[in-house]
């Protein structure tokens, strides 16, 4: 088990922030039966909540550049008749391990450079920090990270078994296409769908279908214009859209490791924001167009309209510069870079790849939008969000909140958790008895106590006492992504 230094009651009075719960590597933990401290686990959650995100910022006492680049490490949740449990571990790649063992960086990353002599870096590449989301299936976890193959663990115990190349991953590439960390499930035939971006003189974009187990059923490549990045995409009725924003990475640098991969991106809205439609079923392109610049990291949901247009909604930022660098700061446990992103709704001509109309929904400061699952890919009334509370300086401070936007009334209900409490995105978990609605699960660190908790909402009624808050054996980082598997 990873061991750290836990702060000292001392250091919690001189400063109660949120930097405090990534001051030291996380602390694994053994399957631990988890405490109820308010409410009752209601008795139709059954399941498991997965979490994933970077939990080591530090190795050998040397700072990771970015917060992308820490080591990825899951938190499982498992909710049965007899109570709760909770299991907490590292992912146990190939770069992790040699690390652990080396004691010091030895990788480059998203925001670092490759430590050591610059004929060391050659053919090196980044390590895989198997940190940004999960995809459950019947019969294992993956771990995944957008630059590579995800790796494989068990559902329960969350060991790590090894990288999983989904039957055609390894087989179409000498050193194996990755697979990013978005993928969208469709909730009526179980097909998962999701890309990877490779890069050459220009870029290529695989697509692909996977069935209900995960193996790849059928990929395409399709080249684009450049070297973009993609974080994300959506699943709307019959298409896939990406929205491809004008953030193209200068090479040259990162070959010669004289720049991070970071470091090497520019922002260059004299392109525009490129439109690409894709045919869900046959994975070739429909559509290609371009609108006006911004950026986004995450999409909420998609779906077609009676009109036959699709309607998509997203967290959009004016610049990739800001967020980029407000997420670089989160590692160092202090912000001062002021990066707002706020959720919009597009509505496009898939045939044309043109935009129809374009507003913001809601001019509040949120992230991590998501839906209920059950409604993937279909017309959805609810947007589940991470908020920053109003009277909140979003230069200084994380996410503070959760909220539910309505889509038909205008109105956001939040989630009031208190001074000095900072949850995750907010994660819906299915009523197997009632699939319009269920319960929203975040994992709250609380600066003050210096501690982490589960609490559970009602998907109604956010504005209300959770159901039941569980606390954690240790704390837990802040994280990017999670999951729910129902049992």
């Amino acid at each position: 088990m990873t061991t750290s230094t836990r702060l000292t009651q001392s250091d919690l009075n001189r400063d109660l922030t949120w930097g405090n719960a990534i001051a030291q590597p996380a602390q694994e933990f053994a399957p631990t039966e988890l405490k109820l401290v308010e409410g009752k686990i209601p008795t139709g959650l059954r399941g498991s909540l997965y979490r994933n995100g970077p939990a080591r910022l530090e190795r050998g006492g040397q700072p990771i550049g970015h917060w992308f680049d820490g080591d990825g490490a899951i938190l499982g949740v498992h909710f049965t008749d007899a109570g709760a449990t909770g299991v907490y571990r590292y992912v146990q790649t190939a770069g992790y391990a040699a690390e652990e063992k080396a004691g010091k960086l030895l990788y480059g990353g998203y925001g670092m450079t490759t430590p050591g002599p610059i004929w060391q870096s050659f053919g090196k590449g980044l390590k895989n920090v198997a940190n940004t989301s999960v995809l459950a299936l019947p019969d294992r976890l993956l771990a995944l990270w957008e630059g590579g193959q995800p790796h494989a663990l068990d559902l329960r115990s969350l060991e790590t078994l090894g990288l999983d190349d989904l039957d055609r991953l390894s087989s179409n590439s000498a050193n194996g296409l990755p697979y990013s960390a978005h993928p969208k499930r469709d909730p009526n035939t179980g097909d998962i769908f999701n890309f990877g971006l490779t890069y050459g003189k220009d870029a290529t974009l695989h697509v692909y279908r996977s069935d209900r187990t995960g193996k790849i059923q059928q990929q395409n490549a399709i080249k684009l214009d450049g070297l973009p990045m993609i974080h994300d995409f959506v699943l709307a009725g019959n298409y896939l859209v990406f929205f491809i924003p004008p953030v193209r990475l200068n090479p040259f640098p990162l070959l010669a490791n004289l720049k991070s991969y970071s470091d090497a991106l520019e922002w260059q809205p004299q392109k525009g924001t490129q439109i690409l439609v894709i045919d869900r079923h046959s994975l070739e392109v429909v559509s290609r167009g371009e609108t006006g610049p911004w950026y986004q990291w995450h999409f909420g949901n998609g779906y077609a309209d009676v009109d036959g247009s699709l309607v998509v909604d997203l967290a959009r930022y004016d610049d990739f510069y800001p967020t980029n660098q407000y997420l670089r700061e989160v590692a160092t446990g202090k912000t001062s870079t002021q990066a707002k992103g706020t959720l919009w709704q597009i509505r496009l001509n898939p045939l044309s790849g043109k935009i129809v109309t374009m507003q913001q929904a809601i001019d509040r400061n949120v992230e991590f939008p998501s839906v209920n699952p059950h409604q993937v890919g279909q017309p959805t009334r609810y947007t589940y969000l991470s908020v920053r509370r109003s009277n909140t300086d979003i230069a200084k401070e994380l996410f503070n909140s959760i909220g539910r936007f309505d889509y038909h009334t205008g109105t956001l209900t939040e989630a009031d958790l208190g001074e000095h409490c900072y949850p995750m995105e907010p994660i819906y978990a299915l009523d197997p008895e009632n699939l319009d609605r269920g319960w929203i699960i975040t994992v709250v660190y609380d600066s003050k106590a210096h501690s982490s908790s589960v609490w559970v909402f009602d998907s109604d009624r956010l504005d209300d006492r959770p159901v039941c808050i569980l606390s954690l054996p240790s704390v837990i980082p802040f994280g990017f992504h999670g999951t729910w598997r129902s049992a």
